[in-house]
């Protein structure tokens, strides 16, 4: 038994801090992380251990503290080999989960976006191909780049972004039961660290939207060029003679032609085209 809490912001009697980094250190191996000091001293180490082992081991969002009666402190007491075995299997499955450069190597490949335009919503992607086959026959040369954003990778583009700027507590993230990851590491730098090496993987420039055109598939990225003045007929049948500047980014001439396709320039933004122009 220890007669006070220990960890973040806990009593931290010297016999009790102890006694809980003795139990911590019989799973130091299977969290992943090197022992902790035993001498009773409270230290950072310490307190994130004591999140890893719930964040990992019990499966609840971490506060780095353990009280004298309470879930974190049972889990710990549990040291019988049938215990300790069990919570192996809990651990080894956990750090499998967690965020950072090992979860995005293992899994971003699962959550591909699109750069067809047939992956539109058929409205949209009716209007864009009529856009398109228009922009052909000017001739304008035209790269599609991307097209519906897959709403899984979108969430975890989002939140990575949001537990690295500090905005959310990792502990706070929603569940998502088609994204098998877990943000909290146990100590908030080393999930914020985690989450930012995955906002740098993921090439985030700007916080990622839950609920873009591109998510609802009714936006499209693509680059247009042309080497020469171009004839480029509108949605009505008239022809427009579209010259300088010869970039699909920043001609409003063609833009004007494509919003009666109902594929509208979002000018803020050089690639991007869509249903709203947002």
């Amino acid at each position: 038994m220890i007669t006070g809490s220990v960890g973040r912001n806990g009593a931290n009697v010297r016999a009790d801090v102890a006694a809980v980094q003795q139990l911590l250190n019989l799973r130091a191996a299977d969290m992943g992380i090197t022992p902790v000091r035993t001498d009773g001293v409270i230290d950072d180490a310490t307190t994130a251990a004591i999140g890893r082992f719930q964040a990992l081991v019990m499966g609840v969002p971490s506060d780095g503290r353990v009280e004298p009666v309470g879930r974190t402190f049972s889990a710990l007491s549990a040291t019988a080999p049938t215990a300790l075995m069990q919570e192996r299997v809990r651990a080894t499955a956990g750090r499998a989960r967690l965020s950072g450069e090992r979860w995005f190597r293992a899994n971003e490949a699962r959550f591909p976006n699109s750069d067809r335009v047939s992956d539109l919503a058929p409205a949209f992607a009716t209007q864009v191909e009529s856009f398109l086959t228009a922009l052909r026959r000017a001739p304008a040369t035209v790269r599609v780049s991307s097209t519906r954003r897959n709403v899984h990778r979108a969430w975890i583009m989002h939140h990575a972004w949001r537990i690295a700027a500090g905005e959310i507590q990792p502990g706070a993230v929603p569940a998502n039961p088609d994204v098998d990851i877990l943000w909290d590491h146990g100590d908030l730098r080393s999930s914020k660290r985690a989450a930012q090496t995955m906002v740098e993987l993921f090439g985030i420039r700007f916080k990622p939207s839950l609920t873009s055109n591109h998510i609802q598939g009714t936006a499209i990225d693509m680059t247009i060029t042309w080497d020469h003045a171009i004839d480029v007929v509108d949605a009505a049948g008239r022809t427009h003679r579209i010259d300088q500047p010869r970039s699909g980014n920043t001609n409003t001439a063609l833009h004007a032609v494509g919003a009666t396709y109902g594929v509208h320039k979002l000018i803020t933004d050089p690639p991007h085209w869509s249903a709203n122009g947002r």
